[in-house]
């Protein structure tokens, strides 16, 4: 399984991305699903990516090739066509793979995000869906997410706001949220790719791998987890009346 998200802000964007893509009693896989397309000055995309590791690894091939010879992403007007271009590559691999994968009926399962920003635009943050078409990240829905996203999702609800969330809290968001998701689902695991994109780098300057035992994480974990049942305890006591017997409460009565 995977977990991948972006958080878009007013100050830029942030990646992150766990490396599990199998996850079994014995057998544990690690890859990287962060994948960075520059051209230093001029524009940077970022793609993680989700789903059969085969198809994905294909589009990402595809890409890739394209891109060192000058055309796709290396030549996209603007994000949206850029996004437009994931999307087509991921049709072309459906178009090679669906029908023998649907045969033994196992399904086309393959979802990306892009994030970056070309010279002349704002950054922006698109989700590619299996059948190619983009979604784009807005200011009221600032962040989006692939995989296992259930676990990583409150916390990135009740604290991602587009104008006030700095890149630095967006990098502390996304570790809390991975971690969450780690520690409630074994099938995402470490080591985590994470990404801080500020407005008009046009380059990766903020990269980091973490590991399940690096200091940051252990300490942003253990910090996040002693200020929740903090928390907890300076909430208003729940109170609570005598239960009546309409409510739906089984009683029992003396004979």
């Amino acid at each position: 399984m995977t977990y991948c998200l972006g958080i878009r802000t007013h100050q830029g964007l942030v990646m992150a991305s766990d490396s599990r893509t199998n996850s079994g009693i014995d057998q544990v896989e690690v890859c990287c699903k962060m994948h960075n397309f520059v051209v230093p000055g001029e524009r940077m995309f970022t793609i993680l990516s989700s789903g059969s590791l085969s198809l994905t690894q294909s589009v990402m091939t595809r890409l890739e090739q394209e891109f060192r010879e000058g055309k796709g992403l290396a030549t996209a007007a603007n994000f949206y066509e850029a996004s437009r271009c994931v999307g087509g590559h991921v049709r072309d691999v459906a178009a090679l793979d669906r029908e023998f994968l649907e045969r033994d009926k196992i399904g086309f399962a393959v979802n990306l995000l892009i994030g970056g920003q070309i010279r002349g635009e704002q950054p922006q943050l698109y989700l590619v869906y299996a059948q190619g078409n983009p979604l784009r990240c807005t200011r009221l829905s600032p962040f989006l997410q692939i995989g296992e996203s259930k676990y990583g999702r409150p916390i990135l609800d009740r604290g991602i706001r587009f104008a006030e969330t700095t890149l630095e809290q967006a990098a502390q968001y996304a570790l809390i949220s991975l971690d969450s998701t780690m520690r409630s689902n074994v099938a995402v695991g470490p080591p985590i790719d994470l990404l801080v994109y500020a407005n008009d780098d046009l380059s990766v300057r903020r990269y980091r791998r973490l590991e399940a035992a690096d200091s940051d994480l252990v300490e942003i974990r253990a910090s996040w987890e002693q200020g929740l049942r903090k928390a907890i305890s300076t909430l208003p006591q729940v109170s609570f009346a005598p239960p009546k017997e309409q409510h739906g409460v089984a009683f029992t009565r003396d004979p």
